[in-house]
């Protein structure tokens, strides 16, 4: 025999609950290129290639899932043992989606030893349209460390014609050397950042945003090498304080990266005794 529900009894299910990501990798480098230390959680994933000759040790990172979403978050922690030598970049442009309300959470931390150096060189993080994304990184610096630093934003998919009008991004770096805070720095646009993009006196319209970073010795012939290279985005190089070198460019996203990778190659050569070349996952 049928029986009549009761009235108060519910008769929609509950939303359902996302999955999101928690991924992690933690590297960790020792002289002459040996890997001491490898974690990695999914979705990311850390490959080798083989790095050109006279090149030092190259790590990959890999995103399997393709995209981050609203409060996925990611782990990332690279640390070099005295007088190491490493390239860390991604094997393609990073992609956050729109979120539905929470952040996606970004926390890197790189650590050199006495004579270390490292080469953080990302390629392009792309914000779509409604992207909420909180990325941090901090950087420990031994004496004699070097640090080649290297992170751009793409405001929307420039592909598309699309422009990020709706969502926030809260962007930090601190570096932190042996005898304190050497730098730090944020960028935070609010909940409707498609004024703040558009503004004469701000970004201007700009599609994207690099940022270049050199800290340890030859800081200061770096900044030369910047300003009398030609770059395909308006941009600048400073000296915040000795031993620090600054750079941004803004404009469209193609030429961004190309005034970045022009950087990279000119520092490269000029100052780290490397091939005036980018890492092979830039170019490929």
């Amino acid at each position: 025999m049928l029986q009549r529900m009761p009235r108060d009894h519910p008769t929609t299910a509950p939303p359902p609950r996302h999955q999101r990501a928690d991924g992690a990798f933690e590297l960790r480098f020792g002289p002459g290129g040996a890997l001491r230390h490898l974690f990695q959680q999914a979705p990311l994933r850390v490959l080798f290639p083989s790095p050109e000759p006279g090149e030092p040790p190259l790590a990959a990172v890999v995103n399997c899932a393709g995209g981050l979403a609203g409060g996925d978050a990611l782990r990332q922690e690279v640390r070099l043992e005295a007088g190491a030598r490493a390239t860390v970049s991604t094997a393609a442009a990073e992609k956050v989606y729109r979120s539905l309300g929470p952040e996606t959470r970004v926390a890197t931390r790189l650590s050199l030893g006495p004579g270390a150096r490292l080469e953080w060189m990302p390629q392009e993080t792309i914000l779509f349209d409604g992207a909420r994304l909180e990325r941090r990184l901090r950087a420990d610096l031994a004496e004699g460390a070097t640090l080649l630093a290297a992170e751009t934003l793409v405001f929307g998919r420039a592909a598309r014609n699309e422009r990020m009008r709706s969502g926030a991004l809260l962007d930090a770096w601190r570096v932190v050397g042996p005898d304190g805070l050497l730098w730090a720095d944020a960028l935070a646009l609010p909940d409707d950042p498609g004024e703040a993009l558009a503004a004469p006196f701000g970004f201007a319209g700009a599609e994207a945003l690099g940022t270049l970073l050199l800290a340890g010795a030859g800081a200061e012939a770096g900044r030369d090498l910047l300003r009398a290279m030609g770059a395909a985005a308006p941009g600048g190089a400073t000296l915040p304080r000795p031993g620090l070198l600054l750079a941004r460019w803004l404009g469209s996203a193609s030429a961004v990266r190309a005034s970045v990778g022009t950087a990279i190659v000119a520092l490269r050569a000029g100052l780290l005794d490397l091939a005036p070349r980018l890492p092979r996952l830039w170019t490929t």
